[in-house]
């Protein structure tokens, strides 16, 4: 608090710290919204207990301004009417008058609560600007990377897409799974980059893989497609200066019937077999490949790795957002240590086992992750036959 003597108009005033809605818990949102209440309260009771050279003014001041970020312009004006109206009632009904001093503290208040108004106009148009960017990028994402059904050619499939700050929806990382006559086929990659060249590279990717599953007999096939792709891109856009011209990406086959997967990995992170039993295996590439939109260092046949998908076992594709979080020490979560051993059974398996694995990261990292995660589940439900028992059909494992 201050003195009546000898002090300046902007002495005693606070800014209030600036709080990020998204972060907050309640218990702190609702403490801050009533803070500027309590202010005024606080001063009116301490200008009253206190002598009359004693000053309430640094409260009254400070509650228009913390009341303008997160208050209507209107509750904002009302907080500077009731701080300019506390300072005159108690000016006027203590006994050390001096009108300069009333003058300068009512002067000072009504300032401040101008600039309050001020400020609150300045945030609440802010806040609609980036409503709206949110609601655009959130469309433009939803609209190029859209999340599958949660039941394909008879599997379950789970996706996510994590980005590493909060209310942003706009990268690179991409993935699809598509029911093809050759049978399901999909998709999960990173684009190098970030922003909206990424999201037109994540558009090429996908749109070329949806047609070449679509029309290509082999994944083989499907793989020299969006290499084509990419460099017919690259090149429309003068070079890679002008377009994220390359995309680590792991290309899958599940053929109808079989319980094979046939895997073609361009330089991404190796999927995960996880067993209904906790068994897990790393599916890592047997010959390692450069990634899509890098065919001129060098030409080579891709190749795809066979490996068994039995019943009741999960897939899981991810980018290097995942296998590349850290902690406070600088070390990597690892998604196959991690998981070994864990089963996630029932019919909402896979999705549990993506929200565990994005439960795990935030807190492995602490909230602060530096790179966009990709997930994709996978898995083959145990198969049910028909029974007959006394005449009546029944379902049984």
């Amino acid at each position: 608090m201050g003195q009546r003597g000898g002090r300046d108009g902007g002495r005693g005033g606070r800014r209030a710290d600036r709080i990020d809605d998204s972060g907050a818990t309640a218990h702190e949102g609702t403490f801050v919204r009533a803070l500027p209440v309590l202010l005024l309260v606080v001063g009116v009771v301490y200008d009253a207990l206190t002598p009359p050279e004693f000053t309430a003014a640094p409260l009254f001041t400070a509650a228009p301004l913390i009341a303008a970020p997160f208050y209507s312009l209107l509750n904002t004006v009302l907080t500077g009417a009731a701080a300019s109206a506390a300072v005159l009632l108690l000016h006027y009904g203590n006994s050390f008058d001096s009108t300069v001093e009333t003058v300068t503290e009512l002067i000072t208040v009504l300032t401040v609560a101008g600039l309050a108004v001020v400020i609150n106009r300045v945030v609440r148009r802010g806040n609609a600007r980036l409503a709206t960017a949110r609601t655009i990028a959130e469309a433009t994402q939803r609209a190029v990377l859209p999340e599958p059904d949660p039941r394909i050619g008879g599997l379950d499939i789970a996706a996510r897409y994590e980005a590493a700050q909060a209310d942003a929806f706009i990268g690179g990382d991409l993935y699809a799974v598509q029911d093809t006559p050759h049978g399901v086929r999909l998709i999960v990659g990173d684009v190098r980059g970030k922003g909206m060249g990424a999201v037109a590279a994540v558009a090429v990717v996908i749109g070329a893989f949806r047609e070449a599953a679509e029309q290509e007999a082999t994944l083989e096939a499907v793989a020299q497609r969006l290499e084509r792709a990419l460099a017919r891109e690259g090149t429309r856009r003068e070079g890679l200066d002008a377009f994220e011209g390359f995309t680590t990406a792991v290309l899958g086959e599940i053929r109808h019937g079989e319980g094979v997967v046939r895997l073609i990995n361009r330089g991404h992170p190796a999927p995960l077999l996880l067993r209904g039993d906790g068994r897990l295996r790393v599916l890592a590439a047997t010959e390692p490949a450069l990634p899509l939109g890098m065919g001129d260092l060098g030409a080579w046949p891709d190749r795809a790795d066979e490996s068994e998908f039995p019943p009741g076992a999960t897939l899981l594709f991810y980018t290097d957002g995942l296998s590349e979080a850290r902690d406070a020490a600088g070390v990597f979560y690892d998604p196959a240590a991690r998981l070994g051993g864990r089963i996630f059974p029932g019919l909402d398996g896979p999705h549990a086992l993506l929200a565990t694995l994005v439960q795990e990261v935030r807190r492995h990292t602490g909230g602060g992750a530096t790179d966009d995660m990709a997930l994709l589940a996978v898995r083959r439900p145990v198969v049910h036959q028909a029974e007959v028992t006394d005449g009546e059909v029944t379902d049984g494992e």
